[in-house]
């Protein structure tokens, strides 16, 4: 199930996938290049759909009007804080996604009011290039946050924070193998964020 909904900068795309009684919901954005059918992406989905908590996985409106270059920081994040706003219902929101749309959720927790981060792959800094950190971005979050990063991410390896613990896979930035061992991270963080 999908629907537009409208942003300042376009129409994005929410694939909901919705259940009974949910006890959350869990808003993820795709990385840079990349779409909502991501390994990591749809095993967040089941992992979250299967602790009753529902997910909408979102499209921004540059993938929706057909381009690959992502748009500037600041209309990825409006047009964020504007579907979160529309998806929000009476239960909690948990924010997150892959790369870019990590970037996009730690950012804008503040005015999405979300109660905890789900990063995938962060991208701790452009490859071969450390002195350009995104730190910042990350240690700015006040809520929970877990972060799924591969051992081989050439984008780095955030360290553990308090209230920010570091699951490590064994994969490189894709997350595309080991989904056992993301899975199980996941699981473990939403179970400890909701009871």
């Amino acid at each position: 199930m999908s629907g537009e909904i409208e942003t300042p900068h376009g129409p994005a795309r929410a694939h909901l996938h919705p259940v009974d009684g949910a006890r959350a919901l869990l808003v993820l954005g795709h990385g840079a290049g990349g779409g909502v059918t991501a390994p990591d992406l749809v095993t967040a989905t089941n992992v979250a759909n299967e602790a009753a908590i529902s997910v909408a996985l979102v499209e921004q409106p540059y993938r929706v009007a057909g381009r690959r270059s992502p748009a500037p920081a600041k209309q990825l994040d409006a047009a964020w804080i504007a579907v979160v706003e529309h998806l929000r219902g009476d239960v909690p929101v948990l924010c997150g996604g892959r790369s870019a749309g990590a970037r996009v959720a730690c950012r804008t927790v503040a005015e999405t009011g979300a109660t905890g981060v789900l990063c995938l792959a962060f991208p701790v800094h452009p490859p071969g290039r450390p002195e350009k950190t995104r730190l910042s971005e990350l240690d700015a979050v006040t809520v929970p946050v877990l972060v799924v990063q591969g051992e081989r991410d050439p984008f780095g390896m955030p360290p553990d924070a308090q209230g920010r613990p570091v699951a490590v896979v064994h994969v490189d930035h894709g997350l595309k193998a080991d989904r056992a061992k993301i899975a199980a991270a996941i699981e473990g963080w939403l179970a400890g964020l909701l009871a």
